[in-house]
């Protein structure tokens, strides 16, 4: 592991580690007002290092913006202490956390949304789910953005990102992948515009820069992050040319000098098969397109994280599943000690039970998670 345990510069920050805890959409925000839940706060801090970076998982940007009941969100103050002790809890062993900020878009439900119809760049019917009360759920029917309401949703982003910044966090990532509002304008298998934001990729980005910039507004640059899925298909997601779509994100991204690039290897179909056949994104055109640093996710363990850190093709590796069930899971990679299982049943929902429960290996007793 000599390449995976190095410091690293990402954005404004010196990382000591190249190890990530990668955002999971694990639906523990079970109080009213979905005000995240203190074994929320347990989470995080377990999974936290010294110089180590955690992603927290999809925070929707407001009520409109959610799809799945338990999910995090951040759209008025009351949640706002719930979201400081996590960023908190973080610091407190020397950790650095950014707030991944979200919205769903088609990917919702009317008793999700206050009971307006999900939002999308066009019209686009897909089998897609949403978690509500009753469970899963087909999502409802959704409707196409007017072009006067996008400066609105641009906004709400901004607010959210200035919540994140008084609540303590280090900074934002952007959330324009697997299939949600941001990577439905960008892809032209779901973004049928005609105006300013549809048709030539050079439109299709546009929303994603307009949001970026509002995130920049408020954090700078070099404390912004944007994750990507080139090739995912989740969400009835899909693109003509990916490879040209997503160099031409690359290219826009890098000109803005953010912290860093998060991409999800086309390697994981949303289940635990490994599709090997498909090589790193980042290896195959992603990197000569951004300059700034790379985070790679999606189905590595040790081993295949050091490989892709020593091949220079990115420059960290975020971890969920591993992650999941092993709060010290630096200390596990860097130590080459055994993995507890994670537990797929628990991913969604629940209680502290398979979630804030996991114990830290038995030779690693110190409350910072010495490396």
């Amino acid at each position: 592991m000599a390449h995976l345990f190095t410091p690293t510069k990402l954005g404004a920050y010196t990382l000591s580690h190249r190890v990530v805890l990668a955002p999971m959409t694990r639906l523990r925000t079970i109080q009213p007002g979905d005000i995240p839940s203190p074994m929320m706060a347990d989470f995080y801090g377990q999974r936290a290092s010294a110089g180590g970076l955690e992603i927290v998982e999809g925070v929707s940007i407001s009520v409109t913006a959610r799809s799945y009941l338990g999910a995090a969100s951040f759209y008025h103050d009351g949640q706002a202490a719930g979201w400081r002790a996590i960023a908190d809890a973080v610091h407190a062993k020397g950790g650095r956390v950014f707030m991944q900020l979200i919205h769903g878009g088609r990917q919702s439900h009317v008793d999700m949304t206050g009971g307006v119809a999900p939002v999308a760049p066009s019209v686009v019917p897909f089998e897609g789910v949403a978690l509500t009360k009753d469970g899963f759920v087909p999502v409802s029917p959704h409707r196409a953005l007017g072009i006067d309401e996008i400066p609105g949703i641009v906004e709400e982003f901004r607010v959210a990102a200035q919540r994140a910044l008084d609540a303590g966090f280090d900074g934002v990532e952007l959330h324009g992948a697997n299939g949600y509002l941001v990577d439905q304008f960008i892809q032209d298998g779901t973004n049928k515009r005609t105006d300013a934001y549809g048709g030539p990729i050079e439109n299709r980005v546009r929303f994603l820069r307009e949001v970026l910039e509002a995130l920049i507004s408020v954090w700078g640059a070099d404390r912004v992050g944007v994750r990507i899925s080139p090739s995912g298909e989740w969400g009835g997601i899909s693109d003509s040319n990916p490879e040209a779509t997503f160099s031409h994100v690359a290219k826009v991204l890098d000109a803005y000098r953010i912290a860093y690039l998060h991409v999800i290897e086309p390697r994981v179909k949303g289940d635990d098969t490994l599709h090997e056949g498909n090589a790193p994104v980042a290896a195959k055109y992603l990197r000569e397109h951004f300059t700034g640093p790379i985070i790679a996710a999606g189905g590595f363990d040790g081993e295949s994280a050091e490989a892709i850190v020593a091949s220079g093709e990115a420059d960290l590796v975020a971890f969920g599943r591993h992650f999941s069930s092993n709060p010290d899971l630096p200390y596990r990679l860097k130590h080459k000690l055994p993995l507890t299982p994670y537990v797929r049943a628990a991913f969604w929902g629940g209680d502290e039970k398979h979630y804030s429960d996991f114990p830290v290996h038995q030779s690693n007793s110190q409350a910072a998670m010495s490396l």
